[in-house]
Parts: structure tokens; sequence; C-alpha cells
């Protein structure tokens, strides 16, 4: 892995999408998941420990979720609505003798919109959310559910259970857990999806946060895959017989740009000189061609990418012209500082790509300082907000996005009622003209109407420039050729169910 610890194991997983990937769609399941069994097309999402659910026909607040009947978490206990109402008190309900501040941290601004829930019988539960609320699906696939018996034998105790964790997914983990050092995770033989019980003896997860210790560590045979490899490592992996795996996937590398009092970024001119002085194709270059250098927020050719009119063109002169019309200039440079991470889930090569970026910052006018952090602190910065002593005044954080549902691709960054400590509008970013299509999402369910809604909040994003919009992973991996049966979905997440090493 490329976190530096091992996310954390007792349900709502830490280390960004990463943790989610390897520590929580293997030990736990949400009530609604991924389609991860292709790499041909786009994920949708399926039923997992939900079967079916439905919007009211004449309360669009309130939602019905069908359980899947038989399921067991790996202690032997039954899920049902009764867990499910267990889960959501661990995160949302703070005097609830569950609660858990770590997991809630990870879990409450995944699900703004809910506000009530209960179970109605066994397997039946009702979720109301404060408004009509389209994304709410997509909001659950986050929210993953552990054993409420596993806690009750565990002592009531969250680090207790950290050490022997209880979900109900493929895989089990019952020893072999080292923080920051090693984890190991074990076939759920009785997995409720017999298509999918795990193929593999055993799944060991090792933190390893620099990519070229990674690749050394792939090479000596210390382990047989590597998310992430450097990309100047990549022909050679090739050439010595080593399988390099790439997709497209829904991601952005972006800088998350502060809008409080006070900050150079609430002028739109310089945050689009910003975006023209970037050189995306070079970027690519340093990266291998392992990128899709940016042509907007979401990925050239997007559903949602619709006809923003702002091109992310690298054009040093045009940035300098925006900059003077702004008042910057030779004697007058504006002066700022950025979080960054070493390294992390979906941020690359992110020291070397923001010291590129320095660099040409630096030739409009534009002088970055980096705080540079351990990524799951970044994370934590990044939902504290701009205005959170944490972020040590920074007007940026460099933050990789999931961008594969309405909500989480831009509703959770950009409405004005998500700032923290409600959301992850990280900026304090608020504009009425963008409330009003979020609110026009929420309100649309049926798909094709909502991806039209999508297309000007995403044309209004670009155009805007909301962001420094940089460029997208295709999300590298190198293996050695005795994995077999691995499918790179197209996918922040993967199922290593079917995968198997020959010896």
């Amino acid at each position: 892995m490329t976190a530096s610890d091992i996310p954390l194991t007792t349900g709502q997983t830490d280390q960004g999408g990463e943790g989610q990937r390897f520590m929580g769609y293997t030990v736990y399941n949400s009530m609604i998941e991924w389609d991860l069994s292709s790499a041909e097309k786009p994920s949708s999402l399926i039923p997992s420990l939900a079967t079916s659910w439905a919007v009211d026909g004449t309360d669009k607040t309130k939602w019905t979720f069908k359980l899947r009947e038989g399921v067991k978490f790996h202690d032997g206990s039954t899920f049902d609505a009764a867990a499910v109402v267990w889960n959501f008190d661990k995160l949302l309900k703070t005097d609830a003798p569950q609660f858990d501040k770590r997991q809630a941290a990870q879990g409450k601004s995944r699900i703004p919109a809910v506000v009530s829930y209960k179970a109605v019988d066994q397997l039946t539960v009702e979720i109301v959310t404060n408004t009509p609320d389209a994304t709410l699906p997509y909001q659950l696939s986050w929210i993953l559910m552990s054993s409420p018996a596993n806690w009750e034998a565990q002592g009531k105790n969250w680090d207790t259970v950290a050490q022997k964790p209880s979900g109900t997914g493929p895989w089990k983990m019952e020893s072999g857990f080292t923080p920051r050092e090693r984890a190991e995770l074990t076939p759920n033989k009785e997995y409720w999806d017999k298509a999918r019980v795990p193929k593999l003896d055993k799944l060991v997860l090792i933190p390893l946060p620099e990519p070229n210790t990674r690749v050394a560590a792939l090479r000596s045979g210390q382990v047989d895959w590597i998310e992430a490899p450097a990309p100047d490592s990549v022909k050679s992996l090739k050439d010595a017989g080593y399988s390099i795996v790439t997709n497209s996937y829904p991601h952005n590398w972006t800088w998350h740009l502060s809008r409080v009092e006070g900050s150079p970024w609430n002028d739109v001119r310089v945050r689009k000189a910003a975006n023209l002085a970037v050189d995306r194709e070079g970027l690519n270059e340093l990266l291998g061609g392992l990128s899709i250098p940016a042509q907007g927020y979401m990925p050239p050719g997007h559903q949602w990418f619709g006809k923003p009119t702002f091109k992310l063109e690298y054009n040093v002169e045009e940035a300098k012209k925006l900059m003077a019309e702004a008042g910057y200039g030779p004697d007058k440079r504006i002066k700022t500082k950025a979080v960054i991470s070493s390294s992390g889930s979906g941020q690359m090569l992110p020291l070397q790509m923001n010291e590129y970026i320095q660099q040409t910052l630096a030739e409009i006018g534009i002088d970055v300082e980096y705080e540079v952090m351990d990524w799951n602190t970044v994370i934590n910065v990044w939902r504290a907000g701009a205005k959170d002593a944490s972020a040590k005044e920074a007007t940026a954080v460099n933050y990789s996005y999931f961008i594969q549902d309405p909500f989480t691709a831009m509703i959770r960054q950009s409405e004005c009622r998500l700032a923290p400590p409600t959301g992850t509008n990280w900026g304090y970013y608020c504009d009425k003209d963008m409330d009003a299509l979020f609110a026009q999402v929420r309100n649309t369910f049926d798909a094709e109407e909502q991806d039209k809604v999508m297309q000007k909040i995403h044309e209004k994003y670009v155009d805007d420039a909301l962001f420094l919009m940089v460029t997208h992973d295709v999300n590298p991996r190198a293996m050695t050729t005795k994995v077999k049966g691995f499918v790179q979905a197209q996918n922040w997440f993967q199922d290593f169910s079917p995968v198997t090493v020959d010896p």
C-alpha cells in the first residue's frame, strides 16, 4: 500500500480511499456497494447488505431499505436492521455507548443527508434525509457495518476490537496485525456471496509510502503486488517481466483553494492564472505517461464534462496578463502556503509533482511554501477546514478526489452548508447559484436528467476555476506474473476475491 500505516480496522477506515479499498470492502460490507467485476465499463451501484431500496413516492425524504436475509458477521452473530441502527449510532449519536470518535471522523461527513433512521422490522430499515436527496445511495456506499456482538465480546472497547474486528465481508482479520507494519487477512469461507469467497489462503497488507521502496520490495520478492510504482521504474519492471496494469478511473488530482477572507484565491483572475501556468503535458512526461492531463475537474469525455468556455491550456503569457490585471507583478508577488502529503491514496507522486507546480507558479509571481504532512494528517486537515489551526494558515491543500458520484465528486466540496464541521467544503466556498444547482441534483431522481444538471455544475467549476485542476491518475499497479485473476475495475476500489498467486 502507499499508506504509511495500516488503515483503521474497526469499521470506518481511515487512510482515504485506499483504506476503504484494503481494509473496508475486504473485511466489511456496506448496504450498497460498487460493481467491481469489469475493467471495460464504469462501475455502478449494486445491492450488498441491502437487496433493494426505494424513495417514498409522496415524501422524497423517506427511504426504505430491504436487507439481505441470513448474513452473519465473522463472529457468528446475525446481521439485521438493529445492527444497521447500531452502526449509524456509532457514527452519529455522541451519547451512544458504542460512539467512536475515530470512526465518526471518517464516516459522519460521508452521510450529511441523514437525519434519522429506524428499524421497521428485522430486515427493513427506514432512513429520513434533511431534504430530498437522490445522492443518498452513493453516500451510504461508504458506511461499513461492524458487529455489535463483537464489540460487546471485546469489552465494549474499540481499541480491543481493532485487534480482532468482525464484519460481514469476504475476508477476516483474526491475527497477524501490527500497526505500521502488516495486517494479515484470511478468507471468510462462510461469506454470503459464494461467488466472492476469496481464492487465496492469505492476503498480507504492508504499508510502504515511498515509491522506490515499494519497487524494491516487489523486485526482492517481499511482495507480489504494489500500488503506484515509481514512473521511472515502469520500463525496467516491464523489461524484467513484471506486469503493469492501468485503467481509467474516477479520480482527479487538484489543489483545493481557500476562499476565506485574505486568501489570494478569492480573485478569479488569480485562480485562472494559476491554472494557465501549469504545464500538464510536461507533468505527464514526469509521470512516465501514467496520467491523463486535466481539461477540467472531470476527465475529458466524462458524461458530466459539458462545454466549459475556460480552456486549461499552458499559457504563461496569458497567466501573467491576468496576474497584472489582478494587481500583481514582479514587484508585488503572491506569497502563500499549501498543505501537501508525502504519499497516500490517489496522491500519485505528490512531492515531485508539487515541486514541479511550485516552479511553474513562481514563473507568474506566485511563491508557494509547502507544509508537508503524512497523508492521514492531510485528510484530517482537509476535514477540519481552512480556518482550523491545523491548516497552519495555508490557502490550499493538495487533495486527490474520488469523483464517482455527484455527492462525492462535487457537492461535498462546494455546498455552502457543508463547510466544516458539517462537511468537507475545506475552503468555505459559497455561491447561491451553485447551491441552486446542487439542490436541483438532489431533487432529480432520473439519472439522465441528473447528468444534465451535473454538466452545468462542471461548466461552472471550470469557468470559475474553483480548483487548481492538474491531472487524472490511471491507477498503475505492478505485480509479478504469478498474480492471476485480477480485474482492474474503473473504480477507486477493487475486488481481491478472484485473485490467485501461482506457486
